[in-house]
């Protein structure tokens, strides 16, 4: 596999009060997209979990490994630099404890 860059944004607080507390699991549509050569995917996580989050082609292929990490409560960010895969749509799929979310996203050049 190829060495990827990402960047995580630590848990802040979304209603203002100081309550860093994430109830439930999401992962957010990439921005932006289509996207050239990078992309930032967005998710929370509700309790402290393994998580893997990784790209796949529309063959089912693994392609990047983004994340693959014990991760504390709280919302991050990851910026995909997807330089060397060819233009075309790509899954990205979040993994953490049960939950399991998929979205397509598409790398135009």
């Amino acid at each position: 596999f190829r060495s990827w860059s990402f960047t995580i944004e630590l848990p802040t607080s979304v209603d203002g009060h100081g309550d860093d507390k994430v109830i439930s699991y999401q992962l957010n549509q990439n921005y932006p997209n289509p996207f050239n050569p990078s992309t930032i995917i967005r998710y929370s996580i509700a309790d402290v979990q393994f998580v893997t989050l990784k790209l796949y082609n529309m063959l089912g292929e693994e392609v990047m490994t983004v994340v693959h990490q014990n991760q504390n409560t709280g919302n991050y960010s990851v910026t995909v630099d997807a330089s060397e895969l060819t233009s075309g749509v790509y899954i990205y799929k979040l993994t953490a404890g049960t939950f399991v979310q998929s979205k397509k996203m598409i790398l135009l050049r």
